[in-house]
């Protein structure tokens, strides 16, 4: 073999490098992925007027909720269903925080059946002012809502101010969603 169809010493180390080096670029990409806590998702609809809605109440309820009932005061809407396990984790943070009257809490129940809804409700408590029966999931899609549980913050002029996906612990009660809520109370902008 000639000398002129080798290649390069240098262009060889280089060549042997490329995979040890994509190889350490995956691996600092998972260890940011690993490490990164910011699990929020934006969402089209904050700074915009809630869609306009009218939902009948649950069976067994007399009040539905609409979108007319969002506007007026500051107020966080919960999507749930008794059919969702991670909408159980919360509902006790709900429970308390209706308990407190800081804010009022506001349900839209999804695809549920009433009993099953009715049910949740007595064994782990109702934190709701008002419930809108979502049968069809309309009104959630409306909202983008796309798994339950999500969680609403709306502002007194009926816009979503803030939104959060999943089911909330204390320490995102109490460092996002509630600071919000404060934040709006006194006049501010979200």
């Amino acid at each position: 073999m000639s000398a002129e169809s080798d290649p390069k010493p240098g262009r060889r180390s280089l060549l042997a490098l490329l995979p040890v080096a994509a190889f350490g670029a995956l691996g600092g990409a998972f260890y940011w992925g690993l490490r990164n806590n910011d699990d929020r998702l934006p969402s089209t609809l904050i700074g915009t007027p809630v869609p306009e809605f009218g939902l009948p109440p649950i069976a067994g309820r007399q009040d539905g909720l609409s979108s007319a009932d969002l506007r007026g005061e500051v107020s966080i809407v919960n999507v749930w269903a008794s059919w969702c396990v991670p909408c159980r984790v919360e509902m006790p943070l709900l429970v308390e925080l209706a308990e407190t009257g800081s804010v009022p809490v506001y349900g839209i129940n999804y695809k549920d059946d009433p009993g099953a809804a009715l049910s949740f409700l007595k064994e782990l408590g109702d934190p709701y002012s008002r419930i809108g029966a979502d049968r069809s999931g309309r009104v959630a899609i409306d909202w983008g809502v796309y798994g339950l549980p999500e969680t609403f913050v709306i502002d007194a002029q009926g816009r979503v101010a803030y939104k959060h996906v999943g089911p909330f612990n204390r320490r995102s009660l109490e460092e996002d969603i509630l600071p919000v809520v404060r934040q709006l109370q006194e006049g501010g902008e979200a």
